[in-house]
């Protein structure tokens, strides 16, 4: 049973290509992420599910729908809700009044007791009866999530929900995301964030240059790459250079991470390490997300890492 389902699907600007031949399936009751550099597809790819842009080629199927790309049955549309990166409430409603109006925009009537449970967990009951224009940021932020969600859609997408949010707020949609997907909801969601994406996601999709150029859960993305990877952590700020089997070092201030060649010997490595100070960590892993997002996305990319998937 699928959410989603995307089928060689192109979409153009003019010149300029924002998605080429994408395809992809998204599970129901799953939660799906998408990252990508900007500029990458990821909104246009959103906004296409939602049948706010149409694709140029290739076929959506959402939900139940036949995903012939026409204008579908609004009883469709009404199962799934949108959080556009591009924040936006009306700034003179009162925090309370601006969610019943978008529950009845879905259909649901006036009196929605859940409506105040959603504010209690999101620790904005006492901004209820307020403008939203005396919110901060991060307070409408969370307003727009239950503005979202309020109507129990099967489908939410949410476009970088978690950007400009503190620790404490993060955690609480990140909980809220989770509690959504225990009640049946699917959440496909596009983040920068790989910490997050790592901790949430049941698949992953990475598009770049309008391209999918990897698909699938974290444990086969990271095992497509192997365990080429080495965590090491010196007691001393010696230089770590010309190190047996290793071809590139990132260097994150209290650890480095080494890339290793194929077929390096990590013993060989790790004696050298020895020699340059003491070794207070040593582990042999396979590569982060955020690790493999950069060996696709940064400038100097090799054609091979932009095409490993």
């Amino acid at each position: 049973m699928l959410a989603v389902a995307i089928e060689g699907v192109t979409k153009t600007f003019r010149q300029h290509v924002a998605v080429d031949h994408l395809s992809l399936q998204v599970p129901r009751g799953s939660i799906y992420g998408f990252i990508g550099p900007n500029g990458s597809g990821k909104t246009t790819t959103l906004r296409m599910i939602m049948r706010i842009l149409y694709p140029d080629r290739g076929v959506i199927r959402v939900l139940d729908e036949p995903g012939d790309n026409k204008p579908t049955d609004r009883s469709i549309l009404d199962r799934v809700a949108y959080l556009p990166e591009e924040r936006g409430l009306y700034k003179q409603m009162k925090v309370r009044e601006v969610l019943h109006f978008y529950a009845e925009l879905k259909g649901f009537r006036r009196s929605r007791p859940d409506i105040d449970a959603w504010l209690k967990r999101m620790d904005l009951s006492a901004w209820a009866d307020k403008k939203v224009q005396t919110l901060s940021k991060g307070m409408a932020q969370k307003v727009q999530f239950i503005a979202t969600v309020i109507a129990r859609p099967e489908l939410i997408l949410l476009d970088e929900p978690f950007s400009g949010l503190d620790p404490v707020n993060t955690d609480v949609l990140r909980e809220a995301i989770l509690e959504l997907r225990r009640s049946g909801a699917t959440i496909v969601f596009s983040t920068h964030d790989m910490g997050v994406a790592e901790e949430l996601c049941d698949f992953i999709c990475m598009i770049y240059k309008g391209r999918k150029v990897l698909d699938g859960t974290l444990e086969s993305i990271q095992d497509a790459y192997g365990s080429d990877t080495v965590r090491v952590h010196l007691e001393s700020s010696a230089a770590l250079d010309n190190l047996p089997g290793v071809v590139k070092i990132t260097d994150f201030g209290r650890h480095q991470e080494l890339r290793l060649a194929p077929q390096a010997d990590t013993q060989a490595l790790l004696a050298c390490l020895m020699q340059c100070g003491r070794v207070r960590h040593f582990e042999v892993t396979r590569p982060t997300l955020h690790d493999i997002f950069v060996r696709i996305a940064r400038p100097d990319a090799a054609p091979e890492e932009e095409s490993h998937a």
